[in-house]
């Protein structure tokens, strides 16, 4: 039933590929190394599957890999997909499932037309979600483990192992105006940003806020690579 589903689904010219992603999914990718099937795919979705398989795979061979910690980032912003814009709880799932594992603009923006493409022009809290998944990987890249706000107030927490450089912090805080203090803590240092600290820099959407900041939170580290 699902994969005559997804033919229904995907009826445009040149679909064959999104079918044939599909169906791997439903039926599972097999084993590397033989003809058997599995279908363990599908609890987590073919992107997150390479992604944990590519990463396997580098453990294996000894290369470095970024430090595991989780990212969580919770900000007023209303962030859902609408029974009016998606009325099909599988495909409502999957999209979810595939927006919370984006990680570049690119990917962003692929998704962003698939959606158009799929179920027209999507309402502004399905543009906010796909908005907050591209800040989270982005915070994730800078070493943010949590992205809060209360108020006006935005709170970043830093990875205790972050390779921070010191001599940036100053230069990062200056850069505010005295909108952002930092909280020294070994554990889990962190920002204060507010938000409204003057009229000159009053900020009404903390979506752009948290960009912002993370922009500016690269300079703490002078060697790393941000994927776009």
């Amino acid at each position: 039933e699902k994969r005559l589903a997804a033919i229904r689904e995907f009826t445009d010219l040149g679909s064959g590929f999104k079918i044939a992603m599909r169906d791997l999914e439903i039926r599972g990718a097999g084993n590397l190394l033989g003809a058997q099937q599995h279908g363990h795919m599908e609890a987590v979705g073919y992107d997150l599957y390479c992604k944990m398989l590519n990463e396997a795979v580098k453990e294996e061979k000894g290369e470095l890999t970024q430090a595991q910690f989780e990212t969580t980032l919770d900000i007023e912003a209303d962030a859902y997909i609408p029974p009016s814009y998606i009325s099909n709880e599988y495909q409502k799932l999957d999209i979810y499932k595939r927006i919370a594992g984006v990680e570049t603009n690119a990917e962003s923006d692929e998704m962003l037309d698939e959606l158009i493409d799929r179920f027209g022009e999507p309402p502004k809290s399905v543009q906010n979600l796909l908005a907050i998944a591209r800040l989270k990987a982005r915070a994730h890249q800078t070493y943010v483990t949590e992205v809060t706000q209360k108020g006006d107030t935005l709170r970043f927490v830093l990875y205790g192992q972050a390779p921070v450089e010191p001599l940036q912090i100053p230069k990062l805080i200056e850069t505010f105006g005295g909108a952002v203090i930092f909280v020294p803590d070994k554990e889990a240092p962190s920002f204060l940003y507010q938000m409204n600290y003057n009229s000159r820099q009053k900020v009404k959407n903390p979506l752009e806020a948290v960009a912002s900041f993370l922009e500016a939170l690269t300079a703490l580290y002078p060697n790393l690579y941000i994927k776009m």
